[in-house]
């Protein structure tokens, strides 16, 4: 545990942030920071923690209504919220390989149009529709 709690500004800046997300985060009920006497925010290690968790739900996709429901819901929404955002982030995964396989490819082809190489060819057939 930290032993001095930190202002927003240290904070948001460990956390590689603004500070006003940090506060917006707060607005929107996703964050309950501790208040100094003088009504500061008291960031301690808890808090970071919980603002590190937004950062991965964000970086899942969740929006922070998502968040904030996944923080309100009962076991069996959140595990629903949860498999439902994993399938979205599995297709993302999928799409993304396929992408790196085929751009792998066409830095050695030396067909002149993706259609005439097989292999280019094989790789645009997998690619699903957006």
């Amino acid at each position: 545990m930290t032993a001095t709690p930190m202002r927003v500004g240290v904070a948001a800046a460990t956390l590689g942030i603004a500070a006003h997300v940090l506060r917006h985060w707060e607005d929107v009920g996703l964050l309950r920071p501790a208040r100094l006497p003088s009504g500061h925010r008291a960031y301690d290690e808890q808090s970071l923690a919980e603002a590190r968790m937004i950062q991965i739900c964000q970086r899942a996709g969740l929006s922070l209504a998502e968040i904030r429901d996944l923080g309100a819901a009962p076991r069996a929404e959140r595990l629903a919220i949860i498999a439902a955002k994993r399938a979205v982030v599995a297709e993302q995964v999928a799409d993304l390989e396929l992408a790196d396989r085929f751009l792998s490819h066409v830095a050695t082809c030396t067909h002149p149009v993706v259609s005439d190489c097989d292999e280019c060819s094989g790789l645009v057939a997998k690619a699903r529709p957006r």
